[in-house]
């Protein structure tokens, strides 16, 4: 490329020329024939803005608050995986990115740093995401590490009971590094008979039964595979049991699933389809946003009353397209004691 990248189709490109292609592929691929993965970029492309003119614009402030915490703009980092494939300090420097930029970044379970060494790295607001696992003891460890050191919310993902089919991977036979928030419990030396081990090892490690029940599914099938088989939406009970951290759940595109995620009391939702990473032909994630996020919302002001619940901000992964809507509860002690 010819000059400095100046917006995010160029370092995109910049990107392709400058890493491995197994790695590049690994960052950028979606599931299956990729529909999702294109049809992300496509509806945002499809949404027109309708400007209104003589307004005074001398000064703005796009700068929101998220659980509470002051951000410069409704702009997040969200979780991904694997930094160091693309930087040798991998999400060190993520971190303290967002915290130059003033915003808050969800560090990945898979990241190629430690938790503790992001967590050391700089002084910022940091979410911690996690998956369900087989071995709850595993899970609870890792909560009470990103809790020791200062994160501030757990963000759940959902909608990977099972790893996205990623073709390209299969065919580049990508290996992972050994994840280092893990590497003293777990093995990546799960065998695959597809190329890439990143399949055998979510197998040996994610919880499959984090689902609704699909009768005669691959998904069910292989959640029979799997010892624990009964997490659901009550066990979220569990992992806030564990933890003081605010929830929120990553990974809903409906209606339905949004109020089921207020009735289980967390305190938010992240909108998203995985990046088309996951399930290809689910919707793009600015097509359902406003029926999962405001049907939320109305639904927490009616079971809420006594509470002033507010949407503070949208996440959105550019590129990728994700949303989080979350719901800030502003009370006296006079409204907490009649919640009660």
């Amino acid at each position: 490329m010819v000059g400095e990248p100046v917006n995010l189709n160029e370092f995109q490109e910049l990107a392709r020329e400058a890493l491995p292609k197994m790695y590049y592929d690994f960052y950028a691929g979606g599931a299956e024939d990729q529909y999702t993965l294109e049809e992300n970029m496509e509806a945002f492309r499809r949404i027109m803005i309708q400007p209104r003119i003589l307004v005074d614009v001398s000064r703005i402030d796009l700068s929101t608050n998220v659980l509470g915490y002051n951000i410069s703009a409704p702009i997040l980092i969200a979780p991904t995986a694997l930094h160091k494939l693309a930087h040798p300090e991998g999400e060190v420097v993520t971190a303290r990115a967002a915290a130059a930029c003033k915003t808050i970044m969800a560090l990945s379970f898979t990241s190629s740093c430690t938790l503790e060494e992001v967590a050391s790295s700089c002084n910022a607001v940091r979410f911690f995401q996690i998956y369900v696992y087989k071995r709850r003891d595993l899970s609870a460890l890792l909560v009470q590490r990103a809790e020791r050191n200062g994160y501030k919310a757990l963000v759940l993902t959902a909608d990977s009971p099972r790893v996205g089919r990623k073709e390209a991977d299969i065919k580049n036979k990508m290996i992972l590094p050994k994840l280092k928030n893990t590497e003293r419990f777990l093995s990546l030396e799960a065998s695959s008979d597809n190329g890439s081990d990143l399949e055998a090892f979510t197998k040996e490690t994610k919880d499959a039964s984090f689902w609704w029940k699909d009768n005669g599914s691959n998904l069910a099938a292989f959640a029979k595979e799997t010892k624990d088989a009964s997490f659901c939406w009550k066990d979220i009970e569990w992992l806030s049991t564990i933890t003081n951290m605010p929830i929120l759940i990553k990974g809903l595109l409906t209606r339905e699933d949004a109020i089921k995620a207020v009735k289980v009391g967390v305190a938010g939702i992240v909108v998203s389809n995985h990046g088309g990473r996951q399930l290809d032909y689910a919707p793009a994630t600015i097509t359902v946003l406003e029926e999962a996020g405001l049907s939320l919302y109305c639904l927490a002001k009616e079971r809420l009353s006594l509470l002033s619940t507010q949407l503070v901000c949208w996440w959105f992964k550019l590129l990728e397209g994700e949303f989080l809507f979350s719901l800030m509860e502003e009370c006296g002690e006079e409204q907490m004691s009649s919640r009660h």
